[in-house]
């Protein structure tokens, strides 16, 4: 059941599921809560209250947000300041899971407020700022055909265009991959929603980078090893912990995993995430202060 949390400038959606220490979910751009729907089930089931949320402008959040940017834009930072007035709502202190552009909002959000932030878990994160491998787009197919995609969906501004890329980001597709993507479409379509999803493309992770060598709390980086997004998805994870204090990071791999690797191999995702929290969250060893 949707439920909202108001906040200075709009509503976020969410549902909430199970009992336990909170852990907060947070998609990337241009998609839905509904990108954990096989996840959350498993971190509930595993003892944690679980709150999934639809990041500002998307699913059934509000529109028109205002922007630390200043501009019509949806950066890290809005996303992160979300994040911690969700987390403040129910208490605190949570988890945050943090998908694609939400991965990097998850490294704001434990820099500006670690006692509110127990642990960070960022799956296949744009955390650092991307950097054209040109040499990559003649020799990595998936790559080439990924940004293409991406690309062509900033340009073009094409609904079709983004649908091709998930097909492309999702190499190992879920049942009901199908029934998702079609719900997504239609919800895409709603006034205001494309837009919103537009204004992501306006900022970049150098925000987020910025946060890295001041994180505090234990970081793991989920990548999936066919991401289209990266040429490399186990060393941009490796980038990602060596930026951030020695000690406190960590990267594992979903081998066959997309860029989605929650919903594509939600079971391993979660084995990952359960095992993480349990050894390191509650850890004071593991803790910059």
């Amino acid at each position: 059941m949707t439920e909202f949390v108001t906040l200075d400038g709009g509503r976020i959606a969410y549902d909430v599921i199970g009992d336990g220490p909170l852990v907060v979910l947070s998609h990337g751009m241009g998609v839905r809560r509904q990108d954990y729907r096989h996840l959350a089930p498993l971190l509930a089931d595993a003892g944690f209250r679980v709150v999934n949320v639809d990041m500002r402008g998307h699913g059934e959040s509000s529109l028109n947000w205002p922007s630390v940017t200043g501009k019509a834009a949806i950066s890290r930072t809005d996303v992160a300041n979300d994040l911690l007035g969700v987390i403040r709502y129910f208490g605190g202190p949570a988890v945050i899971v943090g998908q694609s552009l939400s991965g990097g909002a998850a490294t704001i959000a434990a820099a500006l407020a670690p006692e509110l932030v127990t642990a960070i878990v960022e799956i296949n994160p744009f955390t650092r700022v991307a950097k054209l491998n040109f040499g990559a787009l003649f020799a990595v197919r998936r790559y080439r055909r990924g940004f293409a995609r991406l690309v062509g969906t900033q340009l073009l501004k094409s609904p079709k265009m983004w649908r091709s890329y998930l097909d492309v980001a999702y190499p190992h597709k879920p049942d009901d991959y199908r029934q998702y993507t079609d719900g997504l479409m239609e919800t895409l379509r709603q006034p205001g929603r494309w837009e919103e999803f537009m204004k992501t493309g306006k900022t970049t992770p150098a925000d987020a980078e910025a946060k890295l060598p001041e994180l505090k709390r234990p970081l793991l980086v989920i990548m999936g090893s066919e991401d289209p997004d990266f040429v490399d998805p186990r060393a941009e994870g490796e980038a990602i912990v060596a930026a951030a204090p020695a000690g406190i990071g960590q990267v594992a791999v979903v081998e066959g995993g997309g860029h989605y690797a929650q919903a594509e191999y939600a079971d391993r995702v979660a084995e990952l995430i359960i095992g993480f929290v349990r050894q390191h969250a509650d850890d004071p060893a593991r803790r910059v202060e």
